[in-house]
């Protein structure tokens, strides 16, 4: 059976930078089990797994599109440094939670501290990164059986 978007794919994968190095893996645990369109990896991911078989290993190179998009200047925010609490020691690469309007977490990474500002960057860290991803097919079959 290959996979199609009717299928639920039990698969080990690994996500690594342009470098090599691992950003995720299953390969050294227990192998991942999702439904395709059910949103547990990128549309860009699952379309690449398309037509793929049991037994099947390959490697893709994401493009920014296909993972994580491109950054969004919009994303990167200021804050006045008396925002933050005084205790708070705050350094350059540091990640903040901070909420959203709907109260959900939204974590954001320091891009740079200076004595009345903070710069604070909301994209995903991954954001305009070209990936590799690799996925080896162990299962798969009709979704909901």
């Amino acid at each position: 059976m290959t996979i199609d978007s009717q299928s639920r794919i039990t698969l080990h994968f690994e996500l690594a930078m342009e470098d090599g190095s691992v950003v995720d893996s299953t390969f050294d645990r227990s192998p991942a089990t999702f439904t395709y369109g059910d949103g547990s990896l990128l549309p860009g991911v699952e379309k690449k797994l398309l037509g793929m078989q049991a037994g099947e290993k390959k490697d893709f190179e994401l493009k920014p599109e296909d993972a994580f998009g491109q950054p969004n200047p919009a994303n990167i925010q200021h804050f006045k440094c008396d925002q933050f609490g005084a205790d708070m020691e705050l350094n350059e690469g540091m990640v903040i939670s901070f909420a959203d309007a709907q109260r959900a977490e939204l974590p954001g990474v320091v891009q740079s501290v200076s004595e009345d500002e903070v710069i604070v960057n909301f994209n995903h860290p991954l954001a305009g990164r070209t990936l590799r991803f690799t996925a080896e097919i162990l299962n798969v079959e009709v979704a909901g059986k």
